[in-house]
């Protein structure tokens, strides 16, 4: 069937179903009752039809706020107790804002975490490792180790193979260079265990008194200087050798004078200058060590000096070559050192004026010594030690060219102190008596104070200042004169105004004592230099310089005036 009919056959098949349950609820007896009112209706909670006790969700621990719903359920509040007044109080719904974000995490309110404190001294924990980091105690054992974080170390750099990077498993480790604190001196080359360093220096320049005379006359002159330092890098043992030599040539000559008197500055005043020596150590043990030295000096008397000769040519030149053999020996704190050296100087022949020659043989000497130093290490960085020395000349010819017997022997004895205080001031001081006596009874015995220093102040990472002194007995030729008694002390300060630009102030004060004689000469030098550094092998220099001879005796003063530019190639 279709149509109309269908519909109203469905309407009475539903009222047939809702009459008969009518009648029943109409003829029940139970009354009906109202839902009561109570506070559980109004908590906006989860399960808030539940009883507090019998939540699920309810606290564990009791809690401070008495002003909660546990508080008030009138079921749990004591009844002879009265209920706590809220006149006046500000009530509290759940738990206030970004309550829950603790110490750490997300605060709603954007409010400042207090930071964690910590005890004077006590380590600070370290923030937890990134993504990608390796675990603690993963180090490689090669790595260096830095002391702060640099900017990345493979930053537009052409990666290296593993093999020599060092980096493959199981490959021993290699040999790292030693840290060079010039980022602007010689590099050098090795030659097996040993590395080399050399340079040239070429220098230009004018001298307004190159004789040092009275009369002064001036000249161009230039400066050429090689220098070969090589060392050895062995665990054990080493092996030094240092060689410096400069050649001096000047571009006048200057010719006797007219008049027939005879000049006391030689014509041609070019003159060498060359200081090397060669030191070695074998470690015999770990308190016994053997040292040798091997030495050569090649140089001319200096201009001005009354060791010259009159109606000369061009300077003599002397040689003094040496050697010394040493031991020495350590006893816990105690350090025992002795030693034998063997000198020998010869001069050349002097050429004059007039074609002749004359000999130097009565210069010619040969000295043989020996030497003791006692030291003790008194506390880290403060080693005094006592120090005597003992000398004895024999010169080839038993009279000089004046009558005079030459021969002779003396020592010196000294006492100071090593020191090394925090780096900032380390040195050698020392002060002592030299004496010299010569068999020639015309002669009178040498002596004078002996004062030693070598002294380096690091003031700032960028100024050093450095205090030399020394004495010296030096021979003489003049008539009646035992020796030479020559004391000199220099102040230079180092300024670095940049890494390739220094600045160098030198000043230099000294006595000759003519013992003997009534000649007594103070002299002075003051000197300035600038260094430009182009790289590690090209460095352009320039000084200018002061010198004065103050003398007793009239017509001995002398002062000049040297000015030089120059560039030092280096490897």
């Amino acid at each position: 069937m279709s149509g109309p009919a269908r519909g109203r056959r469905r309407r009475v098949f539903i009222w047939r179903a809702l009459l008969p349950c009518l009648a029943l609820v109409a003829f029940d007896e139970t009354s009906s009752r109202a839902q009561t009112l109570t506070p559980d209706l109004f908590r906006a909670t989860r399960d808030g039809f539940v009883s507090p006790q019998d939540s699920p969700l309810r606290r564990t621990a009791e809690s401070g706020d008495r002003t909660g719903d546990v508080a008030n359920d009138a079921r749990l509040r004591d009844k002879d107790r009265p209920a706590p007044s809220r006149i006046g109080a500000i009530p509290t719904y759940g738990l206030p804002a970004a309550s829950g974000a603790s110490a750490s995490g997300y605060d709603s309110l954007n409010r400042t975490r207090k930071k964690a404190k910590f005890y004077p001294g006590q380590a600070k924990p370290k923030p937890p490792p990134g993504p990608g980091s390796k675990p603690p105690g993963m180090r490689d054992p090669n790595a260096r180790v830095r002391l702060s974080v640099p900017p990345s170390e493979t930053a537009n750099k052409t990666p290296i193979p593993p093999a020599m990077a060092g980096t493959v498993p199981g490959q021993p480790p290699r040999k790292r260079l030693k840290i060079d604190d010039d980022p602007f001196g010689a590099v050098g080359d090795y030659a097996g265990s040993f590395l080399i360093k050399s340079a040239l220096e070429l220098r230009g320049g004018y001298d307004t008194n190159p004789r040092r005379t009275v009369v002064p006359a001036g000249s161009p002159f230039y400066v050429i200087a090689p220098e070969l330092v090589v060392f050895s890098d062995w665990e054990r043992h080493a092996l030094v050798a240092d060689l410096r030599g400069s050649f001096t040539g000047y571009g006048n000559t200057f010719p006797p004078p007219t008049d027939g008197t005879v000049s006391s500055a030689p014509v041609i005043i070019d003159r060498p200058d060359f200081t090397g020596h060669i030191d070695g150590r074998l470690d015999v043990s770990r308190d016994t060590r053997l040292t040798a030295q091997t030495r050569l000096r090649v140089a001319t008397d200096n201009p001005g000096s009354p060791n010259i000769q009159a109606g000369l040519e061009r300077y003599p030149v002397y040689s003094t070559l040496g050697g010394t053999l040493g031991v020495d020996q350590n006893f816990n704190r105690l350090q025992l050192s002795a030693g034998a050296t063997v000198d020998r100087t010869v001069y050349q022949n002097s050429e004059l004026t007039d074609g002749t020659s004359t000999s130097n043989a009565d210069r010619n000497y040969n000295q043989f010594g020996g030497l003791g130093r006692v030291s003790y290490d008194l506390i880290p960085g403060l080693k005094p030690f006592g120090e005597i020395d003992g000398n004895v000349r024999s010169h080839d010819l038993l009279f000089d060219r004046n009558g005079y017997q030459r021969n002779s022997s003396g020592g010196s004895v000294r006492a100071g102190t090593t020191f090394e205080f925090s780096r900032i001031l380390t040195g050698e001081l020392a002060i002592g008596w030299a004496a010299r006596s010569y068999e020639d009874p015309r002669l009178l015995p040498l002596q004078g104070l002996l004062t030693s220093a070598s002294l380096v102040w690091v003031a700032t990472p960028l100024t050093t200042a450095r205090f030399f002194a020394t004495t010296s007995i030096d021979e003489t030729t003049v008539p009646g004169v035992s020796g030479v008694l020559t004391n000199t002390y220099t102040v230079e300060v180092d300024h670095d105004f940049r890494r390739w630009l220094t600045g160098i102030g030198k000043f230099t004060w000294g006595t000759q004592d003519y013992q003997g004689d009534a000649r007594f000469d103070r002299f002075y030098s003051i000197s300035g230099d600038l260094i430009y550094k182009l790289n590690r092998n090209v460095w352009l220099k320039g000084t200018l310089r002061r010198d004065w001879l103050d003398s007793n005796i009239p017509g001995n003063s002398t002062n000049s005036t040297v000015v030089m530019l120059g560039v030092r190639l280096q490897h």
